[in-house]
C-alpha cells in the first residue's frame, strides 16, 4: 500500500465516525450565517491541490458581499468563525470526504498565490507533492512568509506519518479552543526538524 493510500485510510478512519457530529455542527453554523448575514451561506473558490490539480474549496461565508472584493470585510459572525477555524468545517464534509484534501497537509492556495509564491521561493513547489490539508505544520506554527512556510511544508512532506498527523490535529483542536495565537507553536528559521512541543 502506498503512503498516499495509507494517508487516505487514516483520514477516513478519523473522519467517518465523527461525520454526524461535524454535519450537525456545520448545519447549525450554516443556519447562523443565513440568519445573521443572509445568502450565500457558503463560499467556493478554485484552489491548487495535489500535483497542481484544481478543485473547488468550500467554506462558510465570513465576508460582506460588496461587488468589489477589495471592499469586503469580515462580518461579526465571520470574524468569530475565522478566529476559531470553524469556517473550514464544510471542507470536512466535501473536500476531505471527496479526496480533494487530506486532514493534514499544506493549506490549498489559489492558482495566482501558488504561482507568485513559487516564483518568489522555488522550494515552495514541493508542497504540491502531498495532498493539501485542512490544517498543517505551517498553520499550527502560524508561519509568516513564503520561506518559513516552504520550510515547514517541506519538513512535513519529508516526515509525514499518522503519528505526526495526529499530533498536528490535536494542536489544531487546542488552537481552536484557546485561540490561534495563544495555542500556536513557536518556530523560526532555520528549521530542519520541527518539534511539536510548546
Amino acid at each position: 500500500m502506498t503512503a498516499l493510500a495509507r494517508k487516505r485510510l487514516f483520514d477516513l478512519a478519523l473522519l467517518l465516525p465523527l461525520l454526524p457530529l461535524f454535519a450537525l455542527l456545520t448545519g447549525a453554523l450554516a443556519l447562523a450565517v443565513l440568519v445573521c448575514d443572509g445568502r450565500p451561506i457558503f463560499f467556493t473558490q478554485p484552489r491548487v491541490g495535489h500535483r497542481r490539480r484544481i478543485f473547488q474549496v468550500v467554506k462558510l461565508r465570513t465576508m460582506t458581499r460588496e461587488p468589489d472584493p477589495a471592499d469586503r470585510r469580515p462580518t461579526r459572525l465571520g470574524a468569530f468563525l475565522r478566529q476559531r477555524g470553524l469556517d473550514e468545517l464544510p471542507q470536512l464534509l466535501v473536500n476531505v470526504l471527496r479526496g480533494d484534501m487530506s486532514l493534514v497537509g499544506p493549506r490549498p492556495l489559489t492558482e495566482a498565490d501558488a504561482d507568485r509564491l513559487v516564483a518568489e521561493h522555488p522550494p515552495f513547489a514541493g508542497r504540491f507533492d502531498v495532498p493539501p490539508g485542512l490544517t498543517g505544520l505551517a498553520q499550527v506554527c502560524l508561519a509568516q512568509g513564503s520561506a518559513l512556510t516552504a520550510a515547514l511544508d517541506a519538513a512535513y512532506a519529508e516526515r509525514r506519518s499518522a503519528a505526526l498527523d495526529l499530533r498536528i490535529l490535536l494542536r489544531t483542536a487546542w488552537m481552536n479552543l484557546v485561540g490561534k495565537r495563544r495555542g500556536a507553536l513557536r518556530t523560526t528559521l532555520p528549521i530542519a526538524r520541527p518539534r511539536l512541543s510548546s
